[in-house]
């Protein structure tokens, strides 16, 4: 060494107690030299801090001069300016030379031009001030924020420090992340035009946020390795997965932990939900007043910690279960399950002291259960059984994929009622009555993001419900065994054939499986695609069958209008069943949710609702409206082939002239030519009302008594003269017509109207008639003679021939 080199060593009394225990231990001294590295690095970071913190301290003073300058000059130009306003509004001294008429003018021009800007600029001062005083708390507490972000980031230091220090850091953190959103959203209320000040701040929270969260999400798995979560499933495994019994031998890491670890996981817990929650106060904030509505609550991320890991281990065992999916979903209920206390009696009081609005522990365990579920149905489940579906579909044979599907489905729909049990077992009210809450704790909302799916199996279910209704279709007995029981309405019966029965049971088999689906979008479209096929089945059936009686007999003989009477009486049963359903709201909300598919209630130009005169009804709207007019034609069949068969019959009662001159027979009380015709008419009536339901009767007599009576009008119209003779017998045949309907009604007469105000007429004295027939339209209303006019009532006037 060179002598000119001279080291100065300090006095003994000037070392401190260790340093004089290392230099006195000859074993330390071999790790003298990592020693002196390890203090060399330790003061290169704090001379490295040291100069960043004496970097920020100066281009703080800086900012803070610049912002004092500035308000020192405005205050000065207010000074100055207020001074002025003294010297104007004081009274001026007595040899002043101004006259009293220009004071006062000088004053009204001050109060009214000089004293408004002034005050517009005080306020402009007091802003700038405000705006001052704002920028630097912000930039404090976000200073703060950034330099426990940066501590906690510096591996040595966190090498050095305890936990507890990094926790404290953390909270500190979150208190001024708190206190900084205070300030922005006070900022928002009263300074909206702030807009650069508070996108700055946001800017770097944002960075800081994407340090933060991390590294406390990752000290949270850390911790909960420490715990020894996830815990074992082997013992899950190996126990009878179908028991409903929960396995209380099973470990809970949650609950057996204590003392110093307990107290860690708690403090992260409640700083990941802390961040959680300011998470939540940004969001609400930066999207007030925006159109586009957004969800703001996200899944708990401390419970998605808890689950995480579980789901990692169970897709292990998942993977040997692709052919059984029963084990997978008794397994994800059984954890669900087994844990699911722990979430109420644990960590909901922690979640309740962050006041985390909205959030339920058991809600979010459940969910993100079945959210790793549904994760595992759509990329491992889903895609082997499409794939075995196309398979199949090349051979021309998709029986077995089928039926594995609908297994898949009948699983899926039982796992969602258990878990909205579990949701429910706590006995208290829960979110679940809208379709976003619904959809989490569904593991058929898997089909919410692949409609494709969705449409596989609602075409497999109206298949397989098509297939299974054909035997019962064909089975003619199902025809002609009636249904024992009333009208809904009524005490009638429908005397709907036993098939009926059949579609009914189907479609409420497929009405079960929609309610099982998580929002109302999915429901009214799985139900018009499954159900309304059903519907339209049935319908095609009864007019297949209507239209092959049609074909052979044109429906004149009896065994004909039998077989078309039982299809009325089924689609009045089925229109029925429908219309009682339609007044349950679940199927009011399908209507309306259909209607806004289609296009309904969509507001034009002026903000308007469109097509308002068209109101949202049911969803089986179009099906009751196919069913209606069904009806409607084939009655109306009925009671033409019946009126064809009376007119045939009836001809040569009004072509004979004779009769019309002379009396009836005094055996007879009516004419023979119509004896024929009123058998007729009583027979087909009576098979009629026989095998109609009594609704559908009604309007098959009522048309037929139309019918009649339109034909009955243009005969007497026919006829070329009226005597005496003629009116009486046409009297005693109108009669006797009326006592055939009178079974039916009580003024049969009623429903003739046509020929019985021209037999009013024909009955008249000639006097009278002529009188009525002058006398116009008035004349004739006050004799009772209302539905016909006129020139109707003249013609008749032409035909009657009385004798003097």
């Amino acid at each position: 060494m060179d002598a000119s080199i001279q080291i100065t060593l300090p006095p003994v009394s000037a070392l401190s107690s260790p340093a004089l225990s290392f230099l006195n231990s000859e074993q330390d001294l071999s790790r003298a030299r990592s020693f002196i590295d390890e203090l060399q690095s330790q003061c290169f970071d704090l001379d490295q801090t040291l100069i960043g913190l004496n970097s920020r301290l100066h281009s703080t003073l800086l900012s803070y001069a610049s912002f004092s300058d500035r308000i020192h000059l405005l205050f000065d130009d207010a000074t100055s300016k207020l001074t002025d306003l003294r010297s104007f509004t004081c009274p001026p001294p007595l040899s002043s030379s101004l006259s009293p008429s220009d004071g006062h003018g000088r004053k009204e021009e001050i109060l009214g031009e000089e004293l408004p800007v002034l005050a517009k600029e005080v306020a402009r001062v007091e802003t700038v001030r405000a705006y001052a005083e704002t920028a630097l708390k912000l930039d404090t507490l976000v200073g703060d924020i950034e330099d426990v972000v940066s501590s906690t980031m510096n591996k040595n230091l966190r090498k050095h420090s305890s936990t507890q220090s990094v926790e404290e850091m953390r909270v500190l953190a979150i208190e001024r992340l708190r206190q900084t959103e205070d300030v922005l959203i006070s900022v928002t209320v009263k300074h909206p035009q702030w807009t650069s000040l508070v996108s700055a701040v946001d800017h770097r929270i944002d960075r800081a946020l994407a340090t933060l969260r991390p590294q406390a999400i990752a000290d949270h798995r850390s911790l909960l390795g420490s715990l020894g979560w996830p815990p074992p499933l082997s013992t899950l495994i190996s126990a009878n997965l179908d028991t409903g019994k929960s396995t209380a031998e099973v470990s809970n890491p949650l609950f057996t932990m204590q003392g110093l670890l307990k107290q860690q996981y708690c403090e992260n817990f409640l700083a990941l939900c802390h961040l959680q929650e300011l998470q939540w106060r940004r969001k609400s904030r930066q999207l007030e007043g925006s159109i586009r509505k957004l969800a703001l609550q996200q899944p708990l991320w401390a419970i998605e910690e808890l689950v995480n890991p579980i789901s990692i281990a169970c897709q292990r065992h998942f993977s040997k279960w692709i052919d059984k999916p029963e084990f997978i979903f008794a397994l994800v209920y059984k954890i669900t399950r087994d844990y699911v206390n722990t979430m109420d009696e644990l960590l909901q009081p922690l979640v309740d002291e962050v006041r985390l609005v909205g959030y339920s522990c058991r809600e979010e365990w459940i969910s993100a259960m079945v959210t790793s579920l549904v994760t595992y149905l759509a990329k491992e489940i889903f895609p082997n059984y499409v794939a075995e579906l196309d398979g199949e579909s090349v051979s021309g044979d998709q029986s077995k994929a089928r039926v594995s599907w609908l297994h898949l489905v009948d699983l899926m729909i039982a796992f969602d009622k258990q878990i909205q049990s579990l949701v429910t077992h706590s006995g208290i009210s829960l979110s679940l009555q809208d379709d976003g809450s619904l959809q989490k704790i569904s593991s058929l909302s898997v089909f919410c993001d692949r409609p494709d799916w969705f449409d596989i199996w609602a075409e497999i279910e109206r298949n397989d419900t098509l297939e299974k209704l054909k035997p019962e279709v064909d089975d003619e007995r199902n025809w002609k065994t009636k249904i024992e029981g009333a009208l809904l309405s009524g005490f009638e019966s429908y005397k709907s054939p036993a098939v009926s029965t059949a579609f009914v049971q189907r479609l409420l088999l497929v009405i079960d499986r929609c309610r099982s689906l998580p929002n109302t979008l999915m429901r009214s479209r799985f139900l018009k695609m499954a159900g309304g096929s059903i519907t339209q089945r049935y319908l095609d059936c009864l007019l297949l069958r209507c239209q092959e009686a049609e074909g052979l007999t044109a429906l004149t003989d009896d065994n004909g209008l039998i077989k078309v009477a039982n299809c009325v009486n089924a689609a009045r049963y089925f229109e029925s069943v429908l219309k009682e359903w339609c007044e349950d709201t679940f199927f009011l909300e399908l209507g309306f949710d259909h209607s806004e598919q289609l296009g309904l209630g969509v507001k034009d130009s002026s903000g308007l609702e469109g097509r308002i005169d068209e109101p949202v009804g049911c969803i089986f709207d179009e099906e009751i409206k196919k069913l209606e007019n069904f009806r409607k034609e084939w009655v109306e069949k009925i009671s033409v082939v019946a009126l064809r068969g009376f007119d045939a019959r009836s001809r040569e009662y009004f072509k004979n002239r004779r009769h019309w001159q002379e009396k009836c027979e005094e055996s007879w009380t009516m004419s023979k030519n119509l004896v024929g015709a009123l058998d007729y008419l009583q027979g087909k009536m009576a098979v009629a009302e026989e095998n109609l339901n009594q609704i559908d009767f009604v309007g098959v007599w009522r048309s037929f008594a139309a019918g009649v009576d339109q034909l009955l009008f243009n005969g007497l119209m026919s006829i070329v003269k009226f005597h005496d003779a003629g009116v009486e017998r046409l009297n005693c045949d109108m009669d006797t017509l009326f006592g055939v309907f009178g079974a039916w009604c009580l003024r049969p007469e009623a429903f003739f109207p046509k020929t019985s105000d021209g037999l009013k007429l024909l009955k008249m004295s000639e006097k009278q008639l002529q009188d009525t027939v002058s006398g116009g339209g008035k004349r004739m209303k006050e004799n009772g003679v209302i539905h016909l006019n006129v020139a109707e009532a003249e013609k008749i006037q032409n035909k009657r021939v009385f004798m003097s």
